[in-house]
This record gives structure tokens, sequence and C-alpha cells, in this order.
């Protein structure tokens, strides 16, 4: 295979420069062509392609976002869409891409390897909701940058004597609220995979107000079922006790990549442009037990995924107010 592009769609991730910086410098280290596609699958579909130089992609691998920008694409859920993707690859003479992304994003690409290209899957997505892979690149940058609310937050609900209610994302999986309430001492983390009721939450507050406590703190995914604000005003009605619900937003996706995402970026982006080289089918590239494992593209999202219940057991004993 000569010629390449690379494309990040779907939510922005930090991490998914470093992929693109990878995936250029290997693919032209390889004697190949490489393209940039801006703005996914939208930049596809409108011809939007840009041979990348070595140069192209100097001084990026610190930065978040990406320098290809990202949309979300309603036009490529259309097959007539599909079919008129792949024959825009086929007019630049673009045999396989990479797609950096989540899960939508792989579907997307799934839907043009169907049209007769070679797609690879690199995990870009912060929510950490490919359950083919370990984690996903930018997945350890949101767990720390709410790990730094968290630090702050818990001050302010320290001063004020108040129980405090963070929304994080994810969507429907509660990994960056499990993760980052495990490592930040939440008293409570609620997540889309446990059941868990506005009077357990009110017990849980109050147990802790018993020992002393001067504040609570509950972290909640955004795919919980109930609302933050609606949960604050009656866990301050049952408790006695100020609450605010915070909601961080988008704040969760910026920021300078970790040490961890810049790696899985890397190699993630790496190995799909060998694969590429190779004339390899449609893979997912991910990490499984610290190994750089590659998948069916098709089956990759297939994978069930796998709560971690023991680590949410672990957070029900630390958090108990005794």
């Amino acid at each position: 295979m000569k010629k390449i592009g690379i494309l990040t769609s779907g939510g922005d991730a930090p991490g998914m420069n470093a992929a693109v910086r990878a995936a250029v410098r290997c693919g032209i280290e390889k004697g190949m062509e490489v393209y940039g596609i801006k703005r996914g699958y939208e930049g596809l579909l409108d011809g939007e392609i840009v041979n990348m130089e070595w140069h192209s992609v100097g001084d990026i691998l610190q930065r978040g976002g990406t320098i290809l920008r990202t949309a979300r694409s309603t036009r490529f859920m259309e097959d007539r869409w599909v079919e008129h993707g792949a024959r825009m690859l086929n007019a630049f003479g673009i045999e396989g891409i990479i797609v950096v992304g989540g899960d939508g994003s792989f579907r997307g690409g799934l839907d043009l390897s169907e049209k007769g290209i070679s797609v690879m899957g690199v995990p870009g997505t912060i929510d950490n909701d490919l359950a083919y892979t370990d984690y996903t690149i930018g997945f350890d940058t949101a767990v720390n940058t709410i790990l730094g609310l968290i630090t702050n937050i818990r001050d302010t609900s320290s001063s004020h004597e108040r129980s405090t209610i963070m929304e994080v994302m994810g969507r429907n999986c509660g990994d960056l609220a499990l993760y980052s309430g495990l490592s930040g001492g939440a008293d409570v983390i609620l997540v889309p995979e446990v059941e868990c009721d506005i009077n357990e939450i009110c017990r849980k507050v109050l147990q802790g107000q018993a020992t002393g406590k001067a504040h609570s703190l509950i972290v909640k995914a955004e795919g919980f079922k109930m609302d933050s604000n609606e949960m604050a005003r009656t866990l301050e009605e049952m408790t006695g006790r100020e609450a605010r619900a915070v909601v961080p937003g988008y704040i969760q996706r910026g920021g300078s990549p970790t040490e961890k995402d810049r790696r899985l970026a890397t190699v993630t982006a790496a190995k799909a442009v060998e694969l590429l080289y190779n004339d390899s089918s449609s893979k997912a590239i991910g990490v499984s037990r610290g190994e750089l494992i590659e998948m069916d593209l098709a089956d990759a999202l297939k994978v069930e995924p796998v709560f971690r219940s023991d680590l949410y057991e672990l957070t029900n004993v630390l958090g108990k107010g005794r």
C-alpha cells in the first residue's frame, strides 16, 4: 500500500495529535504518501484531504485536541454517503485509512471497509468505552484532569461544610467516574453499571456526617439515571446539609496529554501504519495487559464491556463513614 490517510473523528481526546504525528512520520519512513483528512468523516465527504509532510506534524506531540479538527457526521450514517466517501478516497488513490476515535467512529470505519477500503481503528476517546482494549487514548489525561478538579472542589466543600456532586463525562460508561472517584477519595461513586437510589446515597452521606466529616464528595457519571441538580436538592432536604452540583463539562477533554496517552497513541498509530503497509485487512489496534494487540475491526466492536466491580467494591469500603 503506497497511499494512506488518517482522520480524527467524534469527540476530541488528548493524544490524538500524538497519533497523527506517529502515523505521518512512520508512513513517510516506509516510503508511503500520507494524507490528512480534516474534520473526520464530514471532511472526507467534502474532499478536505491534504498531503502531510514530515514537518506538518512538528511540535504537536504535547498539544491537546487535534490539528486535523474533528466532527460528528450524520451524513455518514447513510449508505449512499459511505459510498461517496469511498469514491472520494479512490479519487485520491488512497487505499487505506487510520481512524482515530471511539465506538461511533469505528462503526463508520467498518461501513467504509465494506466498500473496499482497509480501515485501521486507533482508540481515541476519553470515555474508555471500547471494550476490546484496556485503555483508550485520552482516558488517562481526562482522569488526571478530573482529579485536579476534585482536589480544588474539596477545599471549597470542606470550607463551607457542604455536599458536592461532581458530574463527569463518559456517556454510558462509568470508567471516568470510577477511576477518578477511587483515586480522588470520593464518598460515593455513581455509575450507569450499578443501581443506586437516592435513599442509599443520603444514607452514605449521613453516615459520614455522623463521624464529623466536614464535607461529602459524590462523583457521578453523566450516564447515571438521576439528574445532578435534582439530586443535590433532594440531598440537601434529606441531610440538612447544603449541596451543590458541579458539571465541569468540556474542561475534561482538553489539556496536554499525559505520558501514558502519548505513548499509547504513538505505538497504536505506528502499528496501524505497519498493518496498512503490509496490506492487512481492517483491524482495531489496542492494548491488553500491557501488550499491543490487533483484532478484526468487526470482532472488536462485538466485545462486551466488563465493569471493574472489584474497584467499585473497594470504593464502597474506603468511602464508608464510620
